[in-house]
């Protein structure tokens, strides 16, 4: 490329110069002079002022242009943010209906109760999010428990279901939960996740649909695959909007694809203020060798009762059977393992104990030298029952350790052969109260002088007296 005839800067300033001297005009030198120690200024070399800086020393500076690219996301790199995690991972089918409308309408305008049941989550969910990807299946699914038990370990159902999960114990039985009198793992965080996810994938492999697969969750899968047969016979679709079913069961899916779609916008997160859930793990489990008691582990953990009975809500009494998993927050596994080397005192205060005549509870506990209201929390009586013969109770003690194991695996103990004496109701009589005992037969004789005169005239005998009287006691019963 050729150059082109350019005169130089200098030789221009000069012409400028001459021309203004020779036309009278005022000098253009001082804003030739200060335009470069604008620019200058402007680009942060130095203030116009500045020392050391002048305008005929300045040399042309080239800036070149830096594209600025947008921001990315990285959808391979972790995030800290647990439901991040779990939106990445939906992959059912989107449900679209007016429940679905209905229950996230329902959701979000109860943001207290949305909150309340997050932060009941925060135990839990990242072991369930774990779980579901290692086994590849929609995270979602983490979202269940909410639908099932609001994330309370401890719920119970009027048909018997209890957990997180819900298991009735049929149900639970088949997917080996052992429930027994010392321990449910229904309730158990870890156990009953696994079996969770192993009926959800045995049902989803029947239906090959994970609407279906809900369905019987709830509704049972037999009660699943006869509807869709029903349908198919008619000549009608098999898919779970087409089905006929329990209003439990058509409102159940509704109910998570509206957590669904609720969890899965960042923005409506966050204006209804739902806690975020970090994206590690929360709690660790390790196994007692022994059996010891609750309020022992907790203590050895630094953690409140509830708090420690909040991840091991399976116990039913008050001792963990030995090699049984304890579940204890992440951060608070070397504590418990330094605390348990240096315990000194016995990690149990209770003793297995064998009835050996019929007995009532008060009785016993009056004989050890125990509490009776202990007693009946402690082996979970229904009040001052009494005992047969070789029941096995907990009392208070440290006996053998094999004996104790041997009780807290028991199906069911102790045996009860009477229920707790109850006081007999009784009738107010002008204002007194009524009772139990001797006050009650006076109360009920006095009724009955009172009545027996009004009777009289058709009562011929002794006998037609008789007569007469036992049906009007019985219609007071």
């Amino acid at each position: 490329m050729q150059h082109r005839n350019v005169p130089s800067p200098i030789v221009r300033l000069l012409g400028v110069a001459l021309l203004t001297a020779l036309l009278g005009l005022p000098t253009v030198a001082g804003a030739a002079t200060e335009a470069p120690l604008q620019l200058a200024a402007t680009l942060g070399l130095g203030e116009a002022d500045e020392p050391g800086i002048r305008a005929d020393t300045l040399t042309p500076l080239e800036i070149s242009y830096t594209p600025i690219h947008p921001s990315t996301i990285d959808l391979t790199a972790p995030s800290d943010n647990l439901w991040d995690r779990i939106r990445n991972g939906y992959a059912m089918t989107n449900l679209n209906d007016d429940l679905v409308l209905h229950y996230q309408q329902w959701y979000q305008n109860r943001p207290g109760a949305l909150r309340n049941m997050v932060e009941r989550s925060r135990p839990y969910l990242f072991h369930i999010v774990e779980e579901l990807e290692a086994r590849g299946m929609p995270t979602e699914l983490a979202l269940l428990p909410m639908v099932e038990s609001s994330f309370n370990p401890m719920a119970h159902s009027p048909a018997k279901a209890s957990g997180l999960w819900q298991f009735i114990p049929a149900t639970g039985k088949r997917f080996n939960l052992e429930q027994n009198w010392g321990q449910d793992e229904r309730r158990d965080v870890v156990a009953s996740t696994n079996a969770a996810l192993d009926y959800l994938q045995t049902i989803y492999e029947m239906h090959g649909d994970w609407h279906l697969a809900l369905a019987s969750y709830n509704w049972g899968e037999g009660a699943v695959k006869r509807a869709v047969d029903k349908n198919e016979a008619r000549g009608l679709p098999g898919d779970y909007a087409s089905l006929r079913m329990p209003n439990e069961t058509r409102h159940y899916v509704p109910k998570l694809q509206a957590l669904k779609n609720i969890f899965g916008n960042p923005a409506l997160v966050a204006s209804l203020n739902l806690p975020l859930i970090p994206n590690s793990p929360y709690f660790a489990t390790l196994e007692v060798a022994q059996p010891m008691d609750v309020k022992t582990a907790a203590h050895l953990a630094n953690m409140s009762l509830e708090e420690f009975r909040q991840l091991n809500p399976s116990h039913n009494r008050p001792i963990i059977k030995a090699d049984t998993a304890v579940v204890l927050p992440a951060d608070k596994l070397e504590i418990f393992h330094h605390n348990l080397q240096n315990h000194r005192a016995p990690l149990s205060l209770w003793q297995a104990y064998t009835v050996t005549s019929p007995e009532r509870i008060d009785q016993i506990a009056s004989r050890l030298g125990a509490s009776t209201a202990e007693l009946i929390q402690a082996n979970g009586l229904p009040g001052n029952v009494r005992l047969a013969a070789g029941s096995r109770l907990l009392v208070p003690g440290q006996g053998n350790a094999d004996h104790l194991q041997n009780l807290l695996g028991l199906d069911s103990s102790p045996i009860i052969i009477q229920p707790e004496a109850r006081a007999r109701k009784g009738k107010s009589v002008r204002g007194g109260k009524s009772g139990g005992g001797k006050k009650t037969q006076a109360t009920r004789g006095t009724n009955k002088k009172k009545t027996a005169p009004t009777r009289k005239p058709a009562a011929k005998s002794s006998k037609a007296k008789t007569a007469v009287k036992k049906p009007a006691a019985k219609a007071k019963r």
